[in-house]
């Protein structure tokens, strides 16, 4: 207790010792100040109001807006999944319908090829299906053409009226089967008949004596085309 009273009046001699005294006015003068300042301080901050609350109309307005263009944007999204699926329903051939006119269709030939011929020989293939017709692709495949040409024969054979194209969906891809409507008419099984050279033709009759029900050369004639036709 010595110690510490000793070390009070200590510091006590100091404060009482020191240069600068502050009296009790300077003291409240300073008070005085201070509290000014934070008057002036409390008048100057900006006063923020709370927000108001958006009207109910407003809100059921861009609930509206927001709900159109969401349909508008679903409408616009399923617009462009059908043309795409559109596109994927496409063929080659609807290509070159859009591509070629009809003149470059109908004349359509391909190099050092008897034009003639290959289409009987279409039609005969074809014609063989019947009803059930046959995919495009395995025709060409027979004829050894190339799916540029064999397209571009299908669409000839199709403006002439010999076959009908009809679009199926084959291993995951759009083609076509073609089914035949009719044959054209050829000479090539007139050639080589007896009849155009036989030396006793006017005397042939179906009921007399020369007949050809009972003709030797147009029977064997038959044979040598039907084992011709089997060798191919």
């Amino acid at each position: 207790m010595h110690k510490n009273s000793d070390f009070m009046a200590e510091k006590k001699s100091d404060l009482g010792n020191s240069s600068t005294e502050v009296t009790a006015d300077e003291i409240k003068m300073k008070l005085s100040r201070l509290k000014a300042k934070l008057k002036d301080s409390k008048r100057k901050k900006p006063v923020t109001t709370p927000k108001s609350m958006p009207k109910k109309s407003t809100v059921k307005k861009q609930a509206e807006a927001k709900k159109k263009e969401d349909k508008k944007k679903a409408e616009e999204e399923e617009l462009a999944k059908k043309k795409a699926e559109e596109e994927a329903k496409r063929t080659y051939e609807e290509e070159l319908e859009e591509q070629l006119t009809e003149e470059q269709i109908t004349d359509f030939q391909i190099h050092k090829t008897d034009m003639d011929k290959l289409i009987n020989h279409v039609c005969e293939i074809v014609a063989t299906y019947g009803n059930n017709g046959i995919h495009q692709s395995d025709l060409w495949k027979k004829l050894k053409l190339t799916s540029r040409d064999g397209s571009r024969l299908a669409l000839k054979l199709e403006r002439m009226g010999l076959i009908t194209r009809e679009k199926i969906l084959l291993k995951g891809r759009w083609t076509y089967k073609l089914i035949i409507v009719k044959s054209p008419i050829g000479t090539e099984s007139l050639e080589g008949a007896p009849c155009l050279v036989c030396p006793i033709e006017s005397k042939c009759t179906l009921d007399g004596d020369i007949s050809p029900k009972t003709c030797q050369f147009i029977e064997d004639w038959v044979l040598i085309e039907l084992k011709t036709k089997k060798s191919k």
